[in-house]
């Protein structure tokens, strides 16, 4: 039948057969069918107006989040803003025949859940893919077998840690390097600091008297910005923290952009050891409507899952439990609370942020994962 692309219409009304424009890519598209989606059931429509929540059938060049619009009219709604993902896993096909098969499911699934991510390991040369959590990952998976008849092995789930420096330091270095002909020389003297929670990586160059000239100042801000996704304690990505450019000299013939971004990455792995640096877990927003006799055991299975309870709210299917919990321990969660209350509660679950793993647990996940 082709692929179903939902569509809400927010005013006006278009009829069958139509031209519309894809404001947000920039192309025209036309209207095959329209139907109306009853579960599994779909009836024609031959026009449609505000209000209606509906498919088109058979557009080429429109995925989530996308607007249609008049040509002759176009805007652009906000788009939907989808969250980085929380949790990996390892996929490959069962059959090694099914290696392409898989690559297109996964594609064909990435155009219409931009909550998912897929990567390719350049080491392991495995195929990676995130999501927002175990369920929508397990989902994922059974969607490419029923649909695309694909077949998966899976690898364990990996938590997306981070890491982060918690004290001030100031540092200087210098890559100096001698080949013979034209050397490497670069010196750099900088504050390293940590950032509040959620700022990400900033820079700022207070250079006076041209003792970094300016066309090298890029290079060194690129240079952090590439060591700290190799992480300090484990290898993760260090976040939220701010490099002040202070101070440097420079070399008429050995100075370069290479060397003075050699000379920030070295910097980096120098003096965020340190820092104080600290590893950070992610913590998930979990949000369980229960019935009112299984209250004590959902509040308590979440309390042994290291969760915090924000709220408890009474509603007409029962009460609604809000707690901030490390996703770490969220695995397996959809059972255990099946489990916990004959199977008529259910959950959501939602990325937060990131804070910091406690010492004790910081030795578990380095058991776990061999760091």
């Amino acid at each position: 039948f082709g692929t179903l692309t939902f569509v809400r219409v927010y005013s006006g009304g278009i009829t069958q057969g139509s031209t519309i424009l894809n404001s947000t890519r920039g192309k025209k598209e036309r209207l095959g069918r329209i139907v109306e989606m009853h579960s599994n059931d779909r009836k024609p429509l031959t026009e449609i107006h505000a209000g209606d929540i509906i498919a088109f059938i058979g557009l080429k060049d429109t995925y989530t989040g996308d607007t249609l619009c008049d040509p002759s009219n176009p805007c652009i709604l906000e788009r939907m803003v989808f969250p980085d993902p929380v949790i990996d896993i390892a996929v490959e096909p069962k059959a090694k025949s099914d290696q392409d098969k898989m690559s297109t499911a996964l594609n064909k699934m990435l155009k219409g859940d931009p909550s998912l991510r897929i990567v390719t390991d350049p080491e392991t040369a495995q195929t990676v893919l995130g999501g927002m959590g175990e369920l929508h990952l397990e989902v994922t998976i059974e969607q490419m077998r029923r649909n695309y008849g694909v077949e998966c092995n899976v690898g364990k789930p990996m938590v997306k840690y981070r890491e982060t420096i918690t004290r001030t330091i100031e540092h200087t270095y210098r890559h100096q390097k001698q080949t013979g002909g034209a050397g490497q020389f670069a010196e750099i003297k900088v504050i390293i600091e940590p950032n509040k929670r959620g700022e990400g990586y900033t820079f700022v160059s207070k250079v006076r008297g041209g003792n970094v000239p300016t066309e090298y100042i890029p290079a060194v801000k690129f240079g952090f910005e590439e060591q700290a996704k190799g992480g300090i304690i484990a290898g993760y990505p260090v976040m939220d923290f701010k490099v002040t450019l202070v101070d440097g000299k420079s070399h008429d013939v050995d100075s370069s952009t290479l060397a003075f971004e050699l000379a920030a990455r070295a910097c980096f792995r120098e003096a965020a050891k340190r820092a104080k640096p600290v590893l950070l877990e992610p913590i998930v927003t979990v949000s369980v409507n229960t019935p009112l006799n299984y209250v004590g055991d959902v509040i308590g299975d979440l309390n042994r899952r290291r969760g915090m309870i924000k709220s408890q709210e009474n509603v007409p299917t029962g009460v609604l439990i809000t707690a901030a919990v490390p996703l770490r321990q969220m695995f397996q969660y959809e059972t255990a609370l099946r489990n916990n209350t004959q199977g008529r509660a259910n959950s959501s679950l939602e990325f937060s942020h990131y804070e910091i793993v406690p010492l004790n647990i910081l030795e578990e996940i380095r058991a776990e994962e061999g760091i």
